[in-house]
């Protein structure tokens, strides 16, 4: 199944991220909690929103070397 490609200055709701990483919205949450997935959610609104540019840093900082 080819998956919808990450665009850095695409605006994500937690249930479009864990769609685009192929991950359950738990995992989104627990990512968002422990601080290695940045999402924001303005006051006075409920949503909270992850930028395309967050997923792809997240992605790029826990890069496994997989030649050890």
């Amino acid at each position: 199944m080819k998956r919808e490609p990450i665009h850095p200055d695409t605006v994500y709701s937690r249930e479009e991220a864990a769609d685009v990483l192929g991950v359950s919205l738990s995992t989104i949450k627990r990512l968002i909690a422990s601080g290695q997935l940045v999402a924001s959610r303005p006051d006075s609104i409920r949503r909270i929103f992850i930028k395309g540019s967050s997923i792809l840093a997240m992605l790029e900082e826990t890069t496994l070397d997989i030649r050890k």
